[in-house]
């Protein structure tokens, strides 16, 4: 079995463009694009919200945002699954979060490591491949993102509640990755 999981994807003013209008040779190059289709499953994170409305929340550093529409090189790519827990993903507020998770739905590509609350943010993603279950956790650094009781947003590491998730998740499958994103940045 083989799985690809990248880093951040973000696309940026300089590549947006492209991504929108899916040229994907550009963006990648041929010999990546071989190894991502090649793979049977493919996990990045993406490090931004997709919504075509600014407007960002107040917080220290960038605040992110990609249009909806550079999801078309992101299903070009064949990208299975994206991790949601990140300290971008609420850089648009709410209707940031609401909008990514629709454009994702809408193109086919699942998501994990944000919710509506914390219930449903630590909510691991399953699938199998190659008659192998394998189960998904993601969780992010207590920044401007994180779900609460009360707020949508990312799944934050709990070091406490994080170990006990994945335990459980390990009794449901075969394999377990979890992605943590975090640390300092530079």
């Amino acid at each position: 079995m083989s799985i690809i999981i990248g880093a951040d994807l973000v696309p940026t003013a300089s590549n947006q463009k492209l991504f929108s209008c899916g040229e994907v040779e550009e963006l990648f190059g041929e010999l990546l694009l071989k190894i991502l289709k090649e793979a049977d499953y493919r996990i990045f994170n993406l490090e931004t919200p997709l919504t075509d409305v600014a407007a960002p929340i107040n917080k220290v550093g960038d605040t992110l945002l990609a249009p909806t529409s550079t999801v078309t090189a992101m299903k070009k790519i064949g990208v299975d699954l994206f991790s949601l827990a990140n300290n971008h993903i609420m850089d648009q507020g709410e209707q940031g979060l609401d909008s990514t998770c629709k454009t994702l739905k809408r193109a086919g590509i699942s998501y994990v490591g944000v919710g509506r609350d914390i219930q449903t943010a630590s909510k691991p993603h399953v699938f199998v491949v190659k008659g192998k279950k394998i189960g998904v956790y993601s969780c992010a650094e207590h920044e401007f993102s994180i779900a609460t009781n009360k707020h949508c947003g990312a799944n934050p590491v709990d070091f406490l509640d994080s170990p006990d998730h994945i335990v459980q998740l390990k009794k449901q499958c075969d394999y377990v990755i979890v992605l943590y994103h975090g640390g300092k940045e530079y």
